[in-house]
């Protein structure tokens, strides 16, 4: 836990800049590498057609993109504590950038695969990284529970924004300025990052554990190199069974050489004694599941059931997206008063209510009453929880593994949104081929899509469930 002397000395540390100026960048930041996840998808045909994709290539752009930044979530967490956050800051905005005008000068479709996995590494040294300036910058509780909220309510708008604007910049202009976009965002947000976070260091002289960097990062990226082939392959495939199993080994080796071996682990196994990191990272990988049923598939339930245009299906998530960045600073100011677990099980309780009302939507059903009514519920629920979950998993932590908590913590929203994809997407599946007989092939998709948000239902009862090993609000 914080002492008291390295909380004193963090606010009494001067600023380079002030507060608001700092946190508007980790925002900027954290709104960039969620926008770039999902400007992509939008854009996804004319790329095809343009470069010659094939099918199975074409995923690429996605999976390339979110392997690696998963993947390398931890090492760019820890390599922020052992190298300073404005220095992994910049780093990640250059790769960020580079790698987005190499994406959009290219002419092959090798070309652009490798520049979006090396993206996804950008991300990775960048999202940690924020989390880690919002903590060693933000030390008062109030304070720093508004923070987590303007971060969490920056990614919400930036996947909404990314799925609006996707449609758009590729209807006026061409898929290349999907990337070519972040040129000038990333040149800003670089200068801002230097002035502003001038002398953020963490004063650490450790080296990188290059065990533990290679076990774990191999470990996690062939884990969800596995869960990702499930899609194509199915479950009981050598090409998901083999990757997942190797990765999971890896991901054991990693704990042992941690534990036993490591002199300074790249992953500090002690973190995971606070209850409450141990406890909301096990929630954020339940919400990853949340997250992926909420937008990705309404999405679907939008143009695959109800007909609707990619650029209109982005519009319609839209209403959704501005009240979950209203809730999330709402919850901020909350957070401190209540503790973590009234929000958490009240953000429940409108997923519950939230997703299933959505499970009775068909394919002959209105917006308003079947999708708008119930997305609203259910992003007041992840307006609630989000930033909680974020904020009492990289709780209690020392400065010198700001950046690694950070790390952990996106690792298990990521980890938790990859499962959750693979297994939705195959409870859909199985659901619509069952409902094929005797129905449209529109209202079958919609049985699928019903069958997840019943499931994202039961996410939300598991989630209020591990909430009661949380501690008491007055221990924080």
């Amino acid at each position: 836990m914080t002492s008291t002397s390295t909380a004193t000395q963090r606010k009494a540390r001067p600023h380079a800049a002030p507060a608001w100026m700092v946190l508007s960048l980790a925002c900027a930041c954290q709104f960039m590498v969620i926008l770039d996840a999902s400007i992509v998808n939008v854009a996804l045909p004319s790329i095809r057609r343009d470069l010659g994709f094939t099918p199975t290539g074409l995923a690429w752009v996605v999976n390339g993109y979110l392997l690696t930044f998963a993947g390398f979530m931890l090492l760019g967490g820890r390599a922020a504590d052992l190298f300073g956050h404005r220095r992994m800051l910049v780093a990640g905005l250059s790769l960020f950038s580079a790698s987005s005008l190499v994406a959009g000068l290219a002419t092959a479709p090798e070309v652009l695969v490798v520049a979006r996995v090396a993206q996804g590494m950008g991300g990775a040294m960048l999202a940690p990284a924020t989390l880690a300036v919002i903590n060693t910058n933000f030390i008062e509780k109030h304070a720093r529970g508004r923070a987590f909220g303007a971060w969490s309510a920056a990614g919400g708008l930036g996947g909404m924004a990314g799925a609006v604007a996707g449609g758009a910049i590729t209807t006026d202009l061409s898929w290349q300025w999907v990337f070519l976009i972040n040129l000038p965002i990333g040149a800003v947000l670089i200068a801002v990052a230097i002035m502003s976070l001038a002398g953020t260091r963490t004063g650490l002289r450790e080296s990188l554990d290059l065990t533990g960097a290679v076990t774990g990062t191999a470990g996690l990226a062939a884990l969800i190199y596995g869960v990702m082939q499930s899609a194509d392959h199915g479950w009981t495939s050598v090409l998901v069974i083999g990757p997942a199993v190797a990765g999971l080994l890896l991901l054991v080796v990693f704990a042992v050489m941690e534990a036993r071996f490591a002199t300074q682990p790249m992953m500090p196994l002690r973190l995971f004694r606070i209850r409450r990191v141990a406890v909301g990272n096990v929630m954020l990988l339940l919400f990853g599941g949340i997250a992926i049923a909420m937008w990705y598939f309404t999405s679907l339930l939008l143009q695959n059931a109800l007909g609707y245009s990619a650029l209109r299906a982005g519009l319609g998530q839209t209403p959704a997206a501005v009240t979950f960045a209203v809730i999330a600073r709402w919850a901020a100011v909350l957070l401190p008063r209540t503790g973590v677990r009234p929000l958490v099980l009240a953000g429940c309780g409108f997923f519950v209510a939230g997703f299933g009302w959505l499970a009775q939507a068909h394919a002959d059903s209105g917006y308003v009453t079947s999708v708008l009514g119930p997305t609203l519920l259910i992003a007041v629920g992840i307006g609630l929880t989000f930033p909680t979950l974020m904020a009492a998993a990289t709780a209690d932590v020392r400065e010198g593994d700001a950046g690694i908590i950070g790390g952990l913590a996106n690792t298990a929203n990521q980890v938790g949104g990859s499962i959750g994809l693979a297994v939705l997407a195959t409870a859909a599946s199985a659901r619509a081929a069952m409902e094929a007989t005797g129905s449209s092939p529109a209202a079958a998709l919609a049985a699928g899509y019903d069958l997840v948000f019943l499931v994202a239902a039961g996410l939300g009862l598991a989630i209020a469930a591990v909430s009661v090993l949380l501690p008491l609000h007055r221990r924080g």
